[in-house]
């Protein structure tokens, strides 16, 4: 099944904002997190942690989904297909394990931080705030180069 035109143009604008939100949020998490471990003040780190749960419950499995989705369906509904080119099919392993990442991994995390710290308690091991995003933030710019030189 192919998507009309005006589906597909529709389809992609999803995607492409969906894709930008989750970069866009990668990189306030990576901020928050820097700020997180390289604070001496531990109101600073309470709030940042606060702030990056906030933005993993609210943003970061929808931005994950719409974007799984969108991009599922754009492949299957145009020429490109789910497994004709190994770019588009890079992409959909990329996005589905960085999805399965961030809902069982870097959401966990934050959440735990964040308990830490709203007890009073220093985060164990503050630098591992800071590998969910890192780690991220680098599939992100992959499929990115990945989508504009289609090789």
């Amino acid at each position: 099944m192919k998507l009309s035109r005006p589906a597909r143009r529709a389809t992609l604008v999803v995607h492409v904002v969906g894709a930008a939100g989750w970069l866009g949020l990668t990189l306030g998490l990576l901020a928050l997190a820097l700020t997180a471990i390289t604070t001496g003040s531990t109101a600073t780190v309470e709030a940042t942690v606060r702030s990056m749960q906030i933005f993993t419950d609210w943003l970061v499995i929808p931005l994950a989904l719409l974007t799984l989705l969108s991009g599922l369906l754009l492949s299957l509904g145009t020429q490109w297909g789910l497994a004709r080119h190994r770019w588009v099919y890079t992409k959909f392993w990329l996005t589905l394990a960085t999805t399965i990442a961030s809902v069982f991994a870097l959401r966990p995390g934050v959440s735990d931080a964040a308990a830490t710290v709203a007890a009073g308690n220093p985060l164990a091991e503050p630098t591992d705030l800071i590998a969910g995003p890192i780690v991220s933030l680098s599939a992100y710019l992959f499929m990115t180069v990945l989508s504009v030189l289609k090789p």
